[in-house]
């Protein structure tokens, strides 16, 4: 009713900026882009051999869980990952599965980790994205860079960023709600916990007890518990596949669960969301939301 289509539109060349903000981002509307990434040379250089010999020994962070799950809610808490340094190789290893580990680790440090971690291989893509850069009038906040196994899924969250996600090799799979959605998508409140390696290797989870409480979506779009949060029914959620090549562009407070093909290598540009009528109307729906439940 809102003028969602029922499935991600594709563009097959990027748009000028002024189409771009005219026709997406303006009415905060999501779009798969074909080649606007073909040149970069990371298409065709990051290979293992290659992420080997620029990053090799370099130590990176990396976020380790038990379960594939991190900054999500489990056992009652909104659980955050071990953050653990260690040589990039030794992640590449385990991807690679020349070392076995029962634990599930991704490259997902969101501080502009490309940037800041891994500056060897900003020169094989870009520091911006032009064409957004000049339809917002600003550079990127952050530019991330992710790696992971197959077993690591984001779970269902919002950003206050517009957000163009580029897939270097794999695929990522999303499921998308748009923010009209919020009333059928349940919060609630989380002690926020982190996950700790106990001296036995097993994992235990520790309370952050100074830390104010979260407010995280517990369902699972995948396998919802419509008898608990039987709203959830009346949303309509897309899915789509992001291939490698491939630039989606993720509008700022559209909720979204992303999993992924195993060593999938991605990175992705956040702009800040210009706080305007949109963020206003989508602030009332939240406040409207909550008052009903109450």
């Amino acid at each position: 009713e809102l003028g969602w289509s029922e499935s991600i539109p594709y563009l097959d060349r990027p748009p000028s900026p002024l189409e771009f903000y005219r026709e997406w981002v303006s009415p905060n509307k999501p779009c798969i882009i074909r080649n606007a990434i073909s040149h970069w040379p990371a298409l065709e250089k990051w290979t293992s051999a290659y992420l080997r010999e620029v990053v090799g020994p370099k130590v990176v962070s990396v976020a380790v869980t038990p379960n594939g799950y991190a900054d999500a809610v489990f056992q009652d808490r909104f659980v955050m990952p071990e953050e653990r340094q260690m040589p990039f190789m030794d992640l590449l290893d385990i991807v690679e599965k020349k070392v076995t580990s029962p634990n599930i680790f991704y490259v997902q440090k969101q501080c502009s980790n490309l940037t800041e971690e891994f500056p060897e291989l900003v020169c094989d893509v870009q520091p911006d994205i032009p064409w957004m850069s000049e339809a917002l009038g600003k550079k990127p906040d952050a530019v991330n860079f992710w790696l992971g196994e197959s077993a690591a899924v984001t779970s269902l969250h919002k950003d206050h960023y517009e957000n163009l996600y580029c897939v270097i090799s794999g695929e990522k799979h999303f499921l998308l709600h748009p923010p009209s959605d919020r009333p059928f998508i349940p919060y609630e409140l989380y002690q926020p916990a982190t996950y700790q390696v106990s001296e036995d290797g097993s994992f235990e989870i520790v309370d952050e007890k100074s830390e104010e409480k979260v407010p995280w979506i517990p369902l699972d779009p995948l396998n919802p518990n419509l008898e608990r949060y039987p709203e959830y029914a009346q949303a309509k959620p897309l899915q789509c596949t992001v291939k490698a090549g491939e630039m989606l562009y993720l509008p700022s407070l559209w909720f979204h669960h992303v999993q992924q093909s195993h060593g999938c290598i991605a990175v992705n540009y956040w702009y800040d969301m210009e706080y305007d009528l949109k963020y206003s109307y989508y602030q009332l729906l939240d406040c409207l939301t909550k008052a009903l439940k109450v």
